[in-house]
């Protein structure tokens, strides 16, 4: 029997190692604001001068892609350089290192220039030739504006920082000559330091820009920088005659804190006065400005005799007796006759106007501590107004099923009640009434706390102009 012959045997092999698969941290990303720092710089000896102060912009967050993180670098550094005479940007970007992970590598330059656009420059030496070739750039770009004011105030405001010489309000419609191009060059600055702000039409001639220049004297030619800046918007009022809006307004980071944004406000309130617009309204103010804009407006109606005897009648009223234990507290706004005159005269628009009132009536409260109270229950009054949209004083609504053959279920009748304890009580009391009662407190409370700053602010600079 023959036996199969086995094959030799090879080579001995070693067993295959396995692979081994490194999975590298999750890239979790750095916020805008924790690497991005801005300078506003005059002059190119400032550029990155350790005695200059980087400026703070709105959420930074909100201008990079997804969650408003930067993906893809380790040791992230990006200083942006704002030139404040031409308006030219520059943006000095370094990093340790780059990783391609599961996010991929935030492209910066795209991000940046979604703020910056033309603005932004691509080299240092570049950005800092701006400062000498671009140095005549807001010279020439109001040059055909209309100067609507030069130096000091007229003295409605206590503004003792400002050089008089230094200060022109210069006018220019959107449509002009130069406008257009000068304003393409301040949306960076819109953008960055005005909280949910959106850059105006160019195209719409309805647009004016009112800009707050400083004018230095050098030893050639004057120098021109924007030192802030208003857009007003005009439109129609049926049937003849226009209303002004107030749509962005900045004073520049290094610029705030003088009583800048009074003394532009001031221009723009003599403007709307001068030119006898319907009112002046403001869109969507922020906190701050809102606070500047009642602190101006309740000493020109301080200052306003024709409504002096109405805010002497309301408070005689209030100080007569305990409103706060009454079932219904009198109405503690201004009549309608008073709402015409500021309005027609100081163009004061009748909101804002019943806002002032509030801190009229607490500013002619003597002693205030004794009247608080009654002034509390006011403001609750009006909060709970301005919550439902009606007064809770006026007649309530009241339906009630009548029998009818036409069709049952849809007869009702609808009248009003005189006495709010004779109204149907069959009404549904909301489960979350203690929520709503906490939240009314809680926003009476705020609206208080606004009124003794403003009362405190305007108290303040009576003092200071009679010193």
């Amino acid at each position: 029997m023959v036996q199969k012959q086995q094959a030799a045997a090879g080579p001995v092999t070693e067993p295959k190692k396995r692979r081994r698969v490194g999975f590298s941290p999750a890239d979790t990303g750095v916020e805008a604001n924790e690497c991005i720092k801005i300078y506003l710089v005059s002059s190119k000896e400032e550029v990155d001068s350790p005695d200059i102060s980087c400026v703070k912009p709105v959420d930074l967050n909100d201008f990079f892609d997804g969650d408003g993180k930067i993906y893809g670098y380790q040791g992230l550094k990006i200083n942006v350089w704002i030139n404040s005479i031409s308006l030219h940007s520059y943006a000095d970007i370094t990093y340790q290192s780059t990783t391609n992970g599961d996010k991929g590598i935030t492209d910066l330059k795209s991000a940046l220039q979604n703020i910056f656009a033309e603005t932004i420059v691509d080299n240092k030496d570049e950005f800092l030739q701006t400062f000498s070739t671009q140095s005549d750039f807001i010279r020439n770009m109001v040059s055909n504006g209309e100067v609507m004011r030069s130096g000091a105030t007229d003295g409605s405001s206590n503004n003792a920082e400002v050089v008089p010489s230094d200060l022109q309000v210069i006018r220019m419609e959107i449509g002009s000559p130069n406008a257009g191009l000068l304003y393409s060059r301040l949306v960076p600055l819109v953008l960055l330091f005005v909280d949910g702000s959106n850059p105006i039409d160019v195209t719409d001639p309805d647009w004016h820009l009112y800009l707050l220049i400083q004018k230095k004297e050098e030893k050639e030619d004057p120098l021109y920088r924007i030192v802030g800046f208003t857009a007003i918007y005009k439109f129609y009022r049926y049937p003849d005659r226009l209303r002004m809006r107030l749509s962005q307004i900045l004073v520049l980071p290094s610029f705030q804190g003088k009583g800048l944004g009074s003394y532009l406000m001031e221009v723009v309130n003599n403007v709307a006065i001068t030119e006898d617009v319907y009112d002046l309204t403001v869109e969507e103010p922020s906190e701050k400005f809102q606070h500047i804009r009642t602190c101006i407006d309740i000493n020109r109606l301080r200052s306003f005799d024709p409504i002096k005897p109405d805010i002497d009648s309301a408070v005689q009223t209030l100080t007569k007796g305990k409103l706060s234990k009454k079932a219904q507290i009198p109405r503690f706004t201004p009549p309608l006759n008073a709402i015409e005159k500021v309005r027609e005269s100081l163009k004061i628009n009748k909101k804002q106007f019943l806002k002032c009132w509030e801190i009229l009536i607490y500013l002619a409260l003597d002693p205030i501590d004794k009247y608080m109270e009654d002034y509390t229950s006011v403001i609750t009054n009006h909060v709970r107004t301005d919550i439902l949209g009606k007064d809770i004083e006026t007649p309530k609504k009241q339906v009630v099923d009548v029998p009818s053959s036409f069709e049952p279920e849809a007869s009702f009748v609808v009248f009003k009640s005189v006495n709010r304890e004779e109204a149907n009580t069959n009404v549904q009391v909301d489960e979350n009434k203690p929520d709503q009662e906490q939240q009314l407190k809680q926003l009476v409370e705020e609206r208080i706390r606004e009124i003794k700053l403003v009362a405190e602010k305007v108290s303040k600079s009576c003092l200071e102009v009679k010193i």
